[in-house]
């Protein structure tokens, strides 16, 4: 039993215990290698290597609560699922597009560069991806910017090196569980479902082009005109 393992840890250990279930309950993911801003490198996060350690523990311990605990140790990442789909979180349209965007920029990058599972980007380089996809039509608004990315990074799906969220320069690292979120056929639902609302909006705009023209040719005013000659 799990309360058995809990006893032979000290006071220290059960109070990380406790801590750290609850944040991988509260952010999903936990990853192994993070960057730490103070030493302008990349560290080994303690709180995942804790978990490591503790792996039966916590996942025997959470088991009972209907969570499955996952690990996956060639991209260093603790996660959690639900066993009945529950406490999902529902994330807003730009929150999406950027999530999708960021992992299709981690597959890509990570093509080029095999030695590190962590990819840098760049919030300028993301919405210029996300306008060469056609994911968005116009920038967002800082506000949406600020918001979505700051959602993905208490959830460890990126993580801000520096700068403001908002600015072009910000660096920004892709994590690894990325991967775990968006599976390849998730990445094809959503490009299916994307491909279907552009070919909606183009023809609504050949819709509307049609119909200036004829308003320009004056064929929308035919029955206007017989009916005035025949008034006369």
């Amino acid at each position: 039993m799990w309360t058995e393992q809990f006893d032979k840890l000290n006071n220290s250990e059960k109070d990380e215990f406790k801590r750290l279930t609850g944040l991988l309950l509260a952010k999903t993911f936990i990853v192994r290698d993070v960057y730490d801003t103070k030493e302008n490198m990349m560290v080994v996060n303690k709180d995942y290597r804790f978990l490591e350690r503790n792996f039966e523990l916590v996942s025997e311990y959470l088991f009972y609560s209907g969570w499955d605990v996952l690990k996956d140790n060639q991209y260093g990442a603790i996660y959690i699922e639900n066993v009945y789909e529950y406490n999902k979180i529902k994330i807003d349209r730009f929150a999406t597009l950027a999530l999708y965007t960021i992992r299709l920029i981690y597959e890509e990058s990570r093509e080029q560069i095999a030695l590190r599972n962590e990819i840098l980007t760049t919030t300028g380089e993301l919405v210029h991806k996300m306008m060469t996809l056609n994911v968005l039509r116009r920038k967002p608004s800082a506000k949406d910017l600020a918001e979505g990315l700051r959602l993905l990074a208490y959830h460890n799906l990126i993580q801000k090196i520096d700068g403001p969220w908002e600015q072009a320069e910000t660096k920004l690292l892709i994590l690894p569980s990325i991967l775990f979120v968006l599976s390849h056929v998730e990445i094809s639902r959503i490009h299916e479902t994307l491909g279907k609302i552009a070919e909606k909006e183009e023809e609504t705009e050949m819709d509307f082009l049609d119909e200036e023209e004829d308003i320009l040719r004056g064929e929308g005013d035919e029955e206007s005109e017989d009916e005035a000659v025949e008034q006369a």
